[in-house]
């Protein structure tokens, strides 16, 4: 048994362990908020009543049928339907029916509403892409924030291991009387300092992924990381292209116009169904009903003891009935119950039309709402149109101004880091102070953090750009 639970055990311990290294690339974190993100889903149940409210229309065009039955039981003294006389007695009656009615014609309304569902369903299923790429726009922004970090944290500790290694030579310079003791209190001065900015970058770094991970709806955040993997700067068409053209391409695209438009399509359908309830409308109907009483029959021949006897009555016990003079009465069994229902049934059918004359002005004012939603949609989708316009313009110059931002940023380095190793020749020969090296030190880890600023703040606004021109979430490549 030991030896063969313990490879199991360590299997499975291999297999947590593993889960819990996980580190995630950027597809896999907005894959994965793609399909838990509460946003999402709600935008999921959009869809899905939408699609209700499809299948609901089409019901329209179909004919209604309806059945009903009742059983029911009078007691007490009331008035006999045959002799017109009032008499305590007890009756139970069942009736039962059928009725089934179809709309013929109401100017069109069905028809209407079913393209109204369909541009419903259609706005519906635009709201939850755009929503998709809102979340994967948003979950790629905290991802490049934490890489943002990680970058920031390694170019500190990178200056610290160099200054770990200047504090040391100092050191034994100092010890052997070749430089003064103020050169290695400045570096020991540089060294702390890193120190704190080493705490407060890893902080930074734990912080971003924490909100990384509250982003995706992850509870581990202890053991929640991401792939560290360099991301190239790559050329894009989309920053070759005139501006004007990219705008154009995304009112084409871009869902927040789609939603717009169909809003304004459905505007437009709602006031036509509003203007159908001007014309008659024609209804089709069929009834099928019959009855049964479980009470006695009264039958009676009248004066002429020759006449047939007729039924004229129910009752339920053999109490005494007054019946009207001159009339021949006796007590009967009731009728079997399917012979009673074939023999009091009936059918009634036709045609119904409605024509609307004066209603108090209802329909005119239900028109005239419906009108100004159309206006208003209309204004909205202008809105929207301007709105995204001025959008593109600002990612477009944002990213135009990253790309510059992040060039000069490589050349300040270059700089930074000739003038570094000047310094550092310099101090190593003594012919510069601990004060002014830790100085020129300072401003090549300043320029090496602004490279890693402005390189990730370029791809961020760089896929901005993409994703107004019309580069689907799936494509967005890091």
């Amino acid at each position: 048994m030991k030896k063969f639970l313990l490879p199991v055990l360590f299997l499975f311990f291999g297999i947590n362990v593993n889960a819990q290294n996980k580190e995630w690339t950027l597809e896999e974190c907005v894959a994965y908020a793609l399909e838990n993100n509460i946003s999402i889903k709600q935008s999921e149940l959009e869809v899905e009543l939408a699609e209700i409210d499809r299948a609901e229309a089409v019901g329209n065009f179909l004919p209604r049928l309806n059945a009903s039955a009742s059983n029911s039981w009078n007691t007490g003294l009331t008035q006999n339907v045959t002799t017109g006389i009032l008499q305590t007695q007890t009756t139970r009656n069942f009736s039962a029916g059928a009725t089934a009615s179809a709309n013929l014609s109401s100017g069109l309304s069905n028809w209407k509403r079913l393209q109204l569902a369909k541009l419903s369903q259609l706005a519906s299923e635009y709201s939850l892409e755009q929503m998709k790429d809102d979340i994967a726009l948003f979950v790629a922004n905290a991802y490049l924030q934490v890489l943002f970090n990680k970058e920031s944290l390694k170019v500190i500790e990178a200056q610290h291991e160099i200054t770990l290694e200047q504090l040391e030579r100092v050191q034994e310079l100092v010890e052997a009387g070749s430089l003064p003791r103020g050169d290695l209190l400045e570096i020991k001065a540089t060294a702390a300092n890193e120190e704190q900015r080493m705490i407060v970058a890893a902080n930074n770094v734990k912080v971003s992924l924490i909100a990384l991970a509250q982003t995706l709806l992850i509870k581990d955040y202890e053991n929640f990381d991401i792939a560290e993997r360099d991301y190239e700067i790559f050329g894009s068409e989309v920053m070759e292209m005139p501006v004007s053209e990219v705008i154009e391409n995304a009112k084409e695209e871009r869902y927040e116009v789609k939603v717009a438009q169909a809003n304004l399509e459905m505007a437009q359908k709602e006031t036509e169904i509003a203007k159908a309830a001007y014309w008659p409308s024609l209804a089709a109907f069929f009834n099928y009903n019959t009855r049964e009483s479980g009470a006695g029959r009264i039958i009676s021949g009248g004066l002429d003891p020759d006449e047939p006897y007729r039924q004229i009555g129910f009752v339920e016990s053999t109490e005494e009935i007054v019946v009207a003079p001159n009339m021949v009465t006796e007590i009967g069994n009731p009728l079997p119950f399917f012979e009673q229902l074939q023999n009091n049934d009936g059918i009634t059918y036709g045609v119904q039309l409605d024509i609307p004359i004066f209603n108090g002005f209802s329909t005119r004012n239900a028109v005239k709402r419906r009108e100004v939603n159309v206006l208003r949609s209309e204004y909205q989708l202008e809105q929207t149109k301007l709105d995204l316009e001025s959008d593109v313009y600002q990612a477009y110059v944002d990213a135009k101004g990253a790309l510059k931002a992040y060039e000069a940023a490589l050349v300040a380095l270059e700089a930074q880091s000739l003038a570094y190793d000047y310094a550092t020749e310099r101090y190593n020969v003594g012919l510069t102070n601990a004060f002014d090296f830790s100085q020129a030190k300072f401003n090549f880890e300043n320029a090496q953090s602004e490279v890693v600023r402005t390189k990730y703040e370029y791809i961020f606004n760089l896929k901005v750009l993409e994703l107004y021109f019309g580069v689907p979430v799936t494509e967005l490549k890091f």
